[in-house]
């Protein structure tokens, strides 16, 4: 049985690939949109729940537009519906927003309107520098909150770590609001590397195995929750328990979750 999380089919419209496997009343290929607020739900359904989140520059594949709702899939695979007016054409990014947050500028100057806020990950399109700030397709933003697409982070535990104390939020992948496996997710992007966006994914397609003692950089998973080591004895990870993004003993942890009757450690996966 087909993933519905990545699988692009709604039984009204599929991509062109999925023609003879799977029922639909047409086969597309599909056209570019991109994200242009600063944080979308990506939702099960047209006013459904939230599946996961995309970010302002995010590029989707748009296989139907009806009553509002788009339904697409983003560059990690994943499917679902955000409103058509959260869509617009596709510009080229050229840097992403490499601090917690970002405000965009009417003009270059900190004391001009702000235009809107931007989490940590979201892309932009440089248009031209200024002393201080970068004209960008949204504004004029901070030179020092923007890191070129070409110069991505080395170290996945330091983009996990600048969202210290992000709180909790079911679905949630940004610094507003990010749940365990949106912070893996968030982590890897900012480094170049391609992730999934939800734990059983990544448990399955991420790293390898290996016993012995950790490392800053491995992974932990249990059924339903993931989270990063900072170095052999301490995890970073967004949970329900503390509502935020926090540092934790990982044997704490582990004896905390299985109280809790989350179980025990299903995958150590060293990347």
């Amino acid at each position: 049985m087909s993933d519905r999380r990545l699988t692009p089919a709604n039984g009204r419209v599929a991509a062109l690939h999925l023609a003879g496997q799977v029922e639909a009343d047409a086969y597309l290929e599909g056209w570019a949109k991109m994200v242009c607020n600063p944080v979308v739900d990506l939702c099960v359904g047209p006013d459904g729940a939230r599946d996961r989140q995309l970010l302002i520059g995010a590029v989707v594949t748009v296989f139907e537009d009806l009553d509002g709702w788009c339904f697409v899939q983003s560059i990690d695979g994943y499917v679902g519906y955000v409103r058509s007016d959260a869509l617009s054409d596709v510009v080229a990014a050229t840097h992403f927003v490499a601090t917690v947050g970002t405000h965009s500028y009417a003009a270059e100057d900190m004391k001009s309107p702000d235009l809107q806020s931007l989490p940590f990950g979201a892309r932009v399109t440089v248009l031209d520098e200024r002393r201080r700030f970068y004209e960008t397709n949204v504004g004029f933003v901070p030179k020092s909150h923007l890191r070129g697409l070409d110069r991505p982070f080395g170290d996945p535990a330091t983009v996990a770590q600048l969202h210290f104390g992000v709180p909790y939020l079911w679905g949630g992948n940004s610094t507003c609001g990010i749940d365990c496996s949106g912070l893996i997710a968030a982590s890897l992007s900012a480094c170049g590397a391609a992730c999934p966006a939800d734990s059983d994914l990544q448990s399955a397609a991420l790293g390898t195995s290996f016993e012995g003692g950790f490392q800053r950089g491995d992974l932990v998973f249990w059924q339903g929750h993931v989270g990063m080591m900072v170095d052999e004895d301490t995890l970073i990870h967004a949970n329900a328990h503390h509502m935020a993004t926090v540092y934790e003993p990982i044997s704490r942890a582990i004896l905390r979750i299985e109280a809790q009757g989350g179980g025990q450690v299903t995958a150590r996966k060293r990347l």
